[in-house]
Formats: structure tokens, C-alpha cells, sequence
């Protein structure tokens, strides 16, 4: 397949019709494009630190770091540089070649820029590859990150232009796509899913990832993010997607955004071994290993581990 291959011109029928296929077929022809553009049975594993706890003033009705839900959640400011390296040589020693950092703010000041720099270019000199998810950024800001070495921004769209203005209020969707030009004329590289299971159809489904994969270039990281409900926000007892949906999410993804690496992310503690093998069969080339996410669950890592064993999967190499 050559690059020619590669479309940006998706419309919500084909989505639609890739959607609707039986899964057998679909499965096939995403595990067909998977093994054309990545090694088969490799997994990329990464860690995710959250730098910067809660107070965060967006409305985004899925987060419990948001100010306008009462969750519990334990919220600190950002963490001092050595607090960060010491996580990312532990991520590093067990086998993750990504460290993404996540601070939750709607924005970064200048100050709060400058500081995630400086942690961006002490996990750089581990030797990991960087990611950072801090909010909106303005164009100087994503080049400030860039120039220390950021190789990854994390910017979902979150869900379809259409029902996006049910999950939130506080940002709009084209706030999201000026962020991400930012990203790409900076030179980073650009980490952009969303999250299923937010009581959004089908049809919102194949609207998101057709977002994406009309973009002028792909991104490089597509995470698919399983909803994790937590007490006190307003999706709390949203009706669970099912994982079959969720495979048929990760194929799609996959069939549309070719070279991307498509990111089994949030939500895995509620997937069995045989739900996530599916997707990964599907085309989920990642996953975050490690006890926690930014503050929500995630499986062990020696989980993962026996899991990847018990499917003949192996760690990509830094790198890949």
C-alpha cells in the first residue's frame, strides 16, 4: 500500500458502512491494513503520570478533575522535576518506552509552559519518548514544548461535532482543532482520540473518527478511550458500551488512520483478557501499563504482562 492509499475525503456513509459490517469481516480487513504498516504482535507500552491534580475549571461532564463535581479526588499542583524523573526511570526500568505527562488545566500560563518544559526535557534525556496533555495551547506554547523536545501533544476531540456540546459546555470543538494546528505547525507530533461509551450512538461514533481522519494529516496516536465512570460526574451510571462495540470502534480507527497508532487507552479494568485480545486484534497497537491512569484504575502491570503472554504479544521496542 503507498501513501496514495491513505484518504482524507471520508465520508459518514462509508464510515457507516465500515461500521455495519459483519465483525468478521470487519475484524479481517483492519488485522489485514494492521500487518500492512505495523509489526504484527507487538504492543507499545507507555506510562501516564498526572503532574497536576484537579481544580480544573472545564465542565467536561466525563472528568473528575473538574471544579463543578464533587469526586473525592485527592488534587495536588504540579509535581517538582525529581518526583517526575523518579517516575519516568520506574515506567522506564519496567519496560515503557512513552512517558506522557497530564496536567489538568483548561490552559497552561506562560509560567506553568515553561516549567512542563523543563520536566519534557529531563524525561527526553531518559532516553523515553515525551507526551503531554495540558489543555488548549496558543501557537507560542506548543513551539516552546516543541523546542524542548515534547515529541508528542495529547489533544482529544473527545466525541462527534454534534454531540459534543453534551459532554461540554466550557470549550468548543473548534478551540480543540486550533490547539491541534498549533501542535502540527510546531513539529510536534499529534495525539488525538476521544472516549466511547458516553451514552453517544453509533452514528457519533463514526462522526469522531471521521473527524480525525479528514484532518489534513492523520494523527500519529489515535487513543480509544473506554468511559471510566466515577461517583459524582454526571455520566455516572451511563449504560457501559459493549465491548464488542469498542472492537468495532478500534477497526474502524484503524481502516481509516492506516499509519496511526491506534490506542487501546482508558477503561481496560472493565474489558476481559478476551475483549481486549479482540481489539487487539482489531488494530490496538498500545496500551498504558501501570497501576493507575491520571485517576482512575488501570491494570497491574504484571497483568498486563501474563496477559501479553498468554497471547504471544511482546513490547515494541523504543522506537517503533
Amino acid at each position: 500500500m503507498t501513501d496514495q492509499a491513505i484518504r482524507h475525503d471520508w465520508t459518514l456513509n462509508e464510515v457507516h458502512a465500515l461500521f455495519n459490517q459483519p465483525l468478521n469481516d470487519l475484524l479481517f480487513r483492519a488485522q489485514s491494513m494492521h500487518r500492512r504498516w505495523h509489526a504484527a504482535n507487538t504492543v507499545q507500552i507507555s506510562t501516564l503520570l498526572s503532574i497536576k491534580t484537579g481544580g480544573c475549571p472545564e465542565d467536561c461532564k466525563y472528568c473528575p478533575q473538574s471544579i463543578h463535581y464533587e469526586t473525592g479526588l485527592d488534587a495536588h499542583a504540579l509535581l517538582p522535576l525529581e518526583d517526575v524523573v523518579a517516575a519516568a526511570q520506574k515506567a522506564r526500568d519496567a519496560g515503557a518506552t512513552r512517558f506522557c505527562m497530564g496536567a489538568a488545566w483548561r490552559s497552561p500560563t506562560n509560567s506553568q509552559t515553561r516549567k512542563v518544559s523543563e520536566l519534557v526535557a529531563a524525561v527526553s534525556e531518559l532516553g523515553m519518548e515525551t507526551c503531554a496533555t495540558l489543555g488548549m495551547l496558543t501557537a507560542d506554547q506548543a513551539g516552546q514544548l516543541a523546542q524542548a523536545g515534547l515529541d508528542y501533544y495529547n489533544h482529544n476531540l473527545d466525541t462527534s461535532p454534534e454531540y459534543y456540546g453534551e459532554i461540554i459546555t466550557s470549550r468548543t470543538y473548534q478551540d480543540r482543532l486550533d490547539t491541534l494546528a498549533h501542535v502540527r505547525t510546531a513539529g510536534m507530533h499529534v495525539c488525538c482520540g476521544g472516549i466511547v461509551g458516553m451514552g453517544e450512538t453509533r452514528h457519533d461514533r463514526a462522526g469522531l473518527l471521521r473527524q480525525l481522519a479528514n484532518l489534513p494529516e492523520h494523527p500519529e496516536s489515535v487513543p480509544i478511550n473506554n468511559l471510566m465512570q466515577v461517583e459524582g460526574t454526571p455520566l455516572h451510571g451511563t449504560e457501559p458500551l459493549s465491548p464488542l462495540e469498542l472492537a468495532r470502534c478500534v477497526a474502524v480507527a484503524r481502516i481509516l488512520m492506516p499509519k496511526a497508532v491506534v490506542r487501546l487507552s482508558a477503561g481496560r479494568t472493565e474489558l476481559s483478557e478476551e475483549a481486549q485480545a479482540l481489539c487487539f486484534f482489531a488494530g490496538a497497537g498500545s496500551i498504558f501499563c501501570g497501576d493507575q491512569l491520571l485517576t482512575t484504575p488501570n491494570p497491574s502491570f504484571d497483568a498486563d504482562m501474563a496477559m501479553f503472554d498468554a497471547l504471544g504479544l511482546a513490547a515494541a521496542p523504543a522506537g517503533q
